[in-house]
């Protein structure tokens, strides 16, 4: 399927690694003129070499190294890719812990990096969507908003914020053919995973293999997930087909979530 994004300018976030990459790989492999933004540089660098090789011919392919998270991160991203037709908001969750160690200031950094710092990002960019009758913002959140973590409390807490939030405008953008929606990743083959499964072993006094193994047993799947099937999802929320698919929560985790709503 083509998916009518060849020549759309998408800007994406924290997308050297995991799973901001495995969209940027998608929307770049059909046609989309890509800007990925992440902090680490060497990762940058090699994430934005492999998108060149993926995209088409004359695909142009942009890297900013800054952290999304602060005002001049936001600037820079914004400065490399200024009229963005999709957005996809990404940025790496809180540590992992008990509730009872974080202080206010470790909740203010979670609301800056999982809730306001997106939120920035859509006001500086709707509004041209809007006026170009064209636009696609993604926001990759967790599973954990439909089904809480308990050593994330942070994240359950900054990303259910969101979440709130993007159900009030996506009702007021999609009759300008602007879509917000965002992506639930459950157990995909990632850093982030991999040191919250560590936390969790090591609240529990068992091994990381042992804790792993625990994990994927209870996805209906019998796996984790490939950050390259999550990205396809993304370019796919991203495309000319998914007009009528707004302010949705779609949860990407191998049936893991026994819930029917």
């Amino acid at each position: 399927m083509d998916l009518g994004i060849a020549g759309k300018r998408a800007l994406v976030c924290a997308a050297s690694k995991g799973l901001g990459r495995g969209c940027a790989l998608a929307l770049a492999r059909e046609g989309a003129h890509v800007t990925i933004v992440a902090r680490g540089r060497e990762a940058l660098a090699a994430t934005a070499a492999e998108l060149e090789r993926a995209a088409p011919a004359g695909t142009a392919i942009g890297a900013v190294a800054a952290d999304i998270t602060t005002a001049e991160g936001r600037a820079a991203a914004l400065a490399a890719c200024p009229q963005p037709d999709i957005l996809v908001n990404n940025a790496g969750g809180p540590p992992p812990g008990d509730f009872r160690d974080w202080t206010r200031e470790d909740w203010l950094a979670a609301l800056d990096a999982n809730m306001l710092a997106p939120i920035e990002l859509i006001r500086a960019t709707v509004d041209g969507m809007i006026a170009r009758r064209f636009g696609r913002i993604v926001n990759i959140t967790s599973g954990a908003v439909k089904m809480p973590i308990d050593v994330l409390g942070l994240s359950n807490g900054a990303r259910s914020g969101l979440t709130g939030f993007v159900a009030g405008l996506a009702r007021k953008t999609v009759r300008h053919n602007v879509t917000l929606n965002n992506l639930l990743p459950g157990l995909f083959d990632t850093d982030r995973i991999r040191a919250v499964v560590g936390a969790q072993a090591r609240a529990r006094g068992v091994g990381y293999e042992a804790a792993l193994a625990e994990r994927v047993a209870a996805i209906p799947a019998g796996r984790i997930g490939d950050p390259e099937e999550f990205g396809a999802a993304c370019a796919w929320l991203c495309s000319a087909q998914a007009g009528f698919i707004t302010g949705q929560n779609w949860l990407l985790d191998g049936g893991a979530y026994p819930g029917t709503f």
